[in-house]
């Protein structure tokens, strides 16, 4: 046991060279990492948008992007142009169709996000569901059509989320239930 003690307490002969030692001189060329920051990127990655992979929508002859958009049951048939800013949803003017802030800050997110807020008009044809669903589907209808108009555009729309759409629908009724999942009052006796 002594004799395993005091071996490994012995020191080689020739100690290896610390890293100050094999660090070169400052003569040396300096690496590119030194200017960059931790977190920070390249700037020659930074300055290439992302285009899209799949565009969902079509530009027609006219120039006019013609897109769809859908949510829970809505379906909203989007067409944008260029123009000053006209919203326009099933022959109605925007603030009177979505009288609710809300549903119009929702709506015009994806044409501030690209720039093009007061740029376009937009023409909707919306049916099927409710007011919550038909915004939804004018959301990523819109943001579809921005996408073919402007493909440079994707990384934006993209980060917003507004290419992506909710999938999510009502879960249908189930025989021997009262609702989808609601089972029927249970009776002991």
């Amino acid at each position: 046991m002594e004799n395993a003690a005091n071996e490994s307490q012995e020191q080689p002969a020739e100690a290896t060279p610390t890293p100050a030692e094999t660090t070169p001189g400052p003569a040396a060329e300096p690496s590119v990492a030194e200017g960059l920051d931790i977190g920070s990127q390249a700037p020659e990655a930074a300055a290439e948008p992302r285009l899209p992979h799949i565009v969902r929508g079509r530009i027609e002859a006219d120039g006019t992007a013609v897109s769809t958009g859908r949510r829970k049951t809505a379906v909203a048939r989007v067409r944008v142009r260029k123009g000053n800013g006209k919203i326009t949803v099933n022959g109605r003017e925007f603030e009177d169709y979505f009288p609710v802030e809300r549903h119009r800050l929702l709506i015009e997110a994806p044409l501030k996000a690209t720039g093009v807020y007061g740029q376009v008009d937009i023409w909707v044809r919306a049916n099927g569901g409710g007011v919550n669903g038909q915004a939804g589907a004018v959301i990523l209808g819109v943001a579809r059509a921005i996408q073919a108009l402007h493909p440079e555009q994707h990384g934006a729309l993209s980060d917003g989320g507004f290419l992506t759409r909710d999938d999510r629908m009502v879960e249908r009724k189930k025989y021997g239930h009262r609702k989808a999942r609601r089972s029927f009052q249970f009776s002991k006796r």
